[in-house]
């Protein structure tokens, strides 16, 4: 569990950078401490889905694509 973590974080981490926004950018765009989303990208936190969504869709503007293999 500890592995997929640290994945969605390093996801996020690149998506943020993509979109060009720092830390602090991400986490008042989505309401959060920045403390918060560098624990996520590190792998640190566990994050609920409603929040990878709010991450992903509102911080970042991007899509989420949820496939089950």
């Amino acid at each position: 569990m500890k592995a997929k973590a640290f994945a969605i974080g390093e996801m996020i981490k690149e998506e943020r950078k993509v979109a060009n926004l720092t830390q602090e950018d991400l986490a008042k765009k989505i309401g959060a401490k920045k403390s918060f989303i560098s624990r996520i990208e590190n792998g640190h936190s566990d994050i609920q889905l409603s929040t990878l969504y709010r991450l992903i869709e509102v911080g970042l503007n991007r899509r989420v694509s949820l496939v089950i293999q």
